[in-house]
């Protein structure tokens, strides 16, 4: 068991923005109350914990990226069978995880992974689902695969949520063609997706009948999206994405719309050159926030109920290249400060709040936390 005492370590980035966009280097105008807290080991022994879910019944289940499935219950790991093979490569493997919103009746649960049609050309992000009975899956489907299929091993994405209206959501990352794939929705990969629940395309997606478009789009313009999650009180959809060096944004989705990777960027190529010089151009949203230098974000949760008193309504992100969990400090649809929680304590893939309202940490190597306030 670590203990930490969250200490305001970041506290800027208000601003004057355009259409909600913050800059950096902005005065800090709140000082986060203090607040003390332990982490406790929970799931021990993980290598990379990519998505994690509760199921009805209180156990975790969560996926490992080189393709296991766990279920863990009782301070006991199970191995679900039937999952399919995984396309494992860089950043790819089996990523995201969703239960169905009527699971206790149908026991359907949804992830995502890299898959290979063959063992030659790569492999892309691939949306499946499944029925769970006991410690098995079955009735595995492939519901979409992004085409076509490459050895590059970056920008997989992907996560998966549902809406309040039983739309299915999902992130695929540009796979690092990004002069060819964001921008056109005639091609898959850098976008978010929009299903039914089996697969189908809703009828009022906003590129059906346009013609050769990807009519399971529903917004364009990502790089590689590693948050998505629906707001608890709006019903919005939040996505986060990494950017190159600078230039991690939050984006809210909306239908249709474009949020202008490659064309603009608050970031730079890795080797400090430049991308574009563009910020913003017409037609393309710009992020509610993005972080310069980059955090590399991954997972996402809003902080609910009333475990932590100070933090509720907040946003937390978890931080892979800075190895703590960032929690977000919103008021009146701005960030007004940013803190780093369980700092040191390892690369951060996800976040999620569990059903008695405790914060869960997946953390890379390591384990799975909890996050308890003393």
């Amino acid at each position: 068991m670590k203990k930490y005492s969250l200490y305001v370590l970041f506290l800027f980035l208000v601003l004057s923005h355009t259409s909600c966009a913050q800059t950096e280097n902005t005065p800090p105008i709140q000082t986060p109350t203090e607040v003390s807290y332990t982490t406790e080991l929970v799931v021990p022994e993980v290598e990379v914990p990519w998505g994690m879910v509760f199921m009805p019944n209180g156990s975790l289940l969560y996926t490992e990226k080189e393709g296991k499935l766990i279920r863990f219950q009782y301070g006991k790991k199970h191995e679900i069978t039937g999952v399919p093979k995984p396309y494992v490569r860089g950043q790819g493997g089996l990523m995201g995880i969703a239960l169905h919103p009527n699971f206790e009746e149908n026991n359907r649960i949804y992830f995502s992974m890299a898959s290979a049609t063959d063992s030659e050309s790569g492999g892309n992000t691939g949306l499946y689902s499944a029925t769970l009975t006991g410690n098995a899956l079955q009735d595995v489907s492939l519901l979409y695969l992004a085409v076509p299929d490459t050895k590059k091993g970056v920008h997989f994405g992907s996560r998966i949520v549902f809406d309040a209206d039983g739309y299915l959501y999902f992130s695929v990352g540009d796979r690092g063609e990004r002069d060819l794939n964001p921008q056109d929705i005639t091609r898959d990969n850098g976008k978010i997706y929009r299903l039914h629940d089996d697969g189908s395309i809703p009828k009022d997606n906003p590129f059906v009948g346009v013609a050769n478009a990807k009519e399971a789009i529903f917004s364009y313009g990502h790089r590689n999206p590693q948050g998505l999650i629906i707001h608890p009180k709006t019903g919005a959809l939040w996505e986060h994405e990494h950017g190159p060096k600078g230039g991690d944004e939050i984006n809210i989705i909306e239908k249709g719309k474009n949020y202008g990777w490659p064309k603009i960027t608050y970031g730079k190529n890795y080797s400090g050159t430049t991308i574009t010089d563009n910020r913003a151009l017409p037609g393309m949203e710009q992020p509610f926030y993005y972080w310069v230098p980059s955090i590399a974000p991954s997972g996402m949760a809003f902080v609910t109920g009333n475990k932590y008193p100070n933090w509720t309504g907040d946003l937390l992100v978890g931080s892979l290249k800075y190895t703590y969990l960032e929690r977000l400090q919103i008021r009146n649809n701005k960030v007004v400060a940013r803190e780093k929680i369980a700092d040191g304590i390892g690369r951060v893939r996800d976040v999620i709040v569990g059903p008695y309202g405790f914060i869960y940490i997946a953390v890379e190597y390591e384990g799975i936390y909890r996050i308890k306030p003393n």
